[in-house]
């Protein structure tokens, strides 16, 4: 019989509380979520890019996405700009402070990939990626902000 503690979805819920751990411990200093983090990342990469199109990107709930935006923006890090195609589309932008942040902040987001899997030797770490990339693929659609093409 199963107990909770093998069962995958409490695994899974267990491994998001310790990563999200790890990233608060070693980006505190910042005052970044991860989710503010990768909303930034995908800015930087994307060129015109709004805040629909964003949530796709990060599969973070639209509804949502607004607050994540009034936060990064009331830091400095980000603009939103009106579309010059549609005014009522907010194209955002990271500021100079912004990109400085991402800059800062990079070999603390690395700490944090290594210490999520440290306890794991090289074929383990390999192995736990690759299928955590394939479930999440397989189930991508299921979630209420599923991730969107990169392209």
């Amino acid at each position: 019989m199963k107990t909770l503690y093998t069962m995958p979805g409490h695994l899974i819920r267990r491994a998001h509380q310790i990563s999200t751990a790890i990233f608060a411990q070693e980006c505190a200093a910042y005052d970044l979520t991860s989710i503010q983090y990768a909303a930034l990342l995908a800015v930087r990469s994307h060129k015109d890019l709004d805040a629909t199109r964003l949530s796709g990107l990060i599969a973070f709930d639209r509804a949502t996405i607004g607050g994540v935006l009034d936060r990064l923006e009331a830091k400095g890090w980000i603009t939103r700009e009106a579309s010059p195609t549609d005014r009522r589309v907010k194209l955002l932008r990271l500021t100079l402070a912004g990109e400085k942040m991402l800059d800062d902040v990079e070999p603390a987001v690395a700490r944090v990939q290594e210490r999520i899997v440290e306890p794991l030797d090289d074929e383990g770490k390999a192995a736990f990626l690759r299928l955590l990339e394939q479930v999440s693929e397989a189930h991508n659609d299921l979630t209420s902000a599923p991730l969107q093409s990169q392209s």
